[in-house]
């Protein structure tokens, strides 16, 4: 839950004004942080990263309406200060792209940069705690361990808006006011008429009967409570959070492989000496 899609007009302005404030205020510490980091030589990383980052959050899981983070990878391999900056360039296209309003840039960074900073954390220390072999297993608790915190980060946003419209969100195949999974596949989504048959008229009656539901079903959704919200959020999450856990294991385990000092170093780590072979995974 790196990032929120609430429109501009949504919250009030006390909060997402808030949100900038802060924001810009840990970006202005990061960039002057990361000047005496020798930033220029991982301005590419960063670029890269990002990108990564950014084309996750872009793809949407249908059936359960969860989208890969990548944040806890980002967090690795740039450290906490080029996190913070790689947070509010992924924000501001996302925001571009119609991923959330422009006003709650300062929200969403927040979000995000939380969510690397802290899987920053918790990967060293699991790392040092159940050794370099145990990498995989390290990326993917601090994964699930990272991703409830932001989830409940999220949640208490949704509180401190109001719910109302804030508390709407793309719940897939789950319905909110059941709490039950449907078929994705049901309601037409791939359906092309090869299979019809006869039913054309008990199918047009159906629809009638659908769109009613439908019209029902968004009135109730327009008024979600904070309640409902955390229900419907923390029943889709840990789904998204098994696997995101699984894509991170997989992609910090095989970076740890081809080039250890990106992920036990850190992005940001000064090295006094090249370490030979370590483009092809020596030690």
């Amino acid at each position: 839950m790196s990032h929120i899609h609430i429109p501009d007009g949504v919250l009030p302005i006390w909060l997402w004004g808030t949100g900038w404030v802060v924001a810009l205020i840990a970006l202005t510490i990061a960039s002057r942080v990361s000047e005496r980091e020798a930033v220029r030589r991982k301005v590419p990383l960063l670029g890269v990263v990002s990108a990564l980052v950014l084309v996750a959050m872009s793809t949407e899981i249908v059936p359960i309406a969860y989208h890969v983070n990548l944040t806890v990878v980002a967090g690795a391999i740039l450290g906490p200060w080029m996190s913070i900056i790689s947070a509010f360039v992924v924000q501001v296209i996302l925001a571009l792209l119609g991923h959330g309003g422009v006003t709650v840039i300062g929200l969403n960074t927040i979000q995000t940069a939380t969510e690397m900073i802290l899987g920053w954390m918790l990967f060293r220390t699991l790392v040092r705690v159940l050794g370099r072999p145990r990498v995989r297993w390290a990326a993917a608790i601090t994964t699930v361990l990272t991703l409830i915190v932001t989830t409940t980060m999220l949640v208490g946003l949704v509180a401190l808006a109001g719910a109302g419209p804030a508390a709407i969100r793309d719940t897939g195949a789950l319905n909110p006011a059941t709490l039950r999974f449907g078929n994705p596949l049901d309601g037409g989504v791939v359906n092309i008429g090869l299979f019809a048959g006869g039913h054309e008229h008990a199918e047009e009656t159906d629809e009638h009967d659908h769109e009613a539901e439908a019209d029902h079903e968004a009135e109730a959704d327009s008024s979600l409570s904070v309640t409902r919200f955390a229900s419907v959020v923390y029943t889709l999450g840990p789904i998204g959070w098994l696997l995101e856990a699984l894509i991170t294991a997989g992609v910090l385990g095989y970076v740890a492989r081809v080039r250890p000092s990106l992920v036990f170093e850190g992005g940001m780590a000064q090295t006094e000496s090249p370490h030979y072979g370590d483009e092809h995974g020596g030690h």
